[in-house]
């Protein structure tokens, strides 16, 4: 006769907790290897870990991930409103070509209590190996 388990017990529900937790930890371990200076494979990698450098205020990171011919000097994050970064979404992934590519996507974040969406169409350029951010349309 089979053993049947109840599920509910301690042990499983502890089980059952931890198991979206490590998912997210090994995700997370992915999204911080660009940040620690591997170069990601792809405009989608490097746009994953953009979004985890904003989350962490790397202004750094971001920095020297945009391409130079459309950099900024400074992002400012340090005296910028708290944001606090709620999720991203991917909506599209696209390369047209082997150096170009678009990636779409939707972040959420809250600035004093109020829920804000950023959607934007990211353009992605290959340079010597290495994807840079390039600019991007809002809407």
């Amino acid at each position: 006769m089979p053993v049947r388990r109840r599920w509910g017990s301690g042990e499983d529900v502890a089980k059952l907790a931890i198991l979206p937790l490590l998912r997210q930890q090994q995700e997370i371990r992915g999204l911080l290897r660009p940040l620690s200076g591997e170069a990601p494979p792809t405009a989608e990698v490097l746009m994953r870990s953009r979004y985890t450098a904003y989350t962490l205020g790397r202004e750094d990171y971001l920095l020297a991930t945009w391409h130079p011919r459309t950099r900024p000097a400074s992002l400012g994050l340090a005296s910028e409103a708290q944001r606090k970064w709620l999720g991203l979404d991917l909506k599209r992934h696209q390369q047209p070509e082997p150096d170009h590519a678009v990636v779409e996507f939707l972040a959420r974040y809250k600035v004093g209590g109020r829920a804000h969406r950023l959607h934007e169409t990211s353009r992605f350029f290959r340079e010597a190996g290495q994807w840079f951010y390039v600019d991007g349309d809002i809407g």
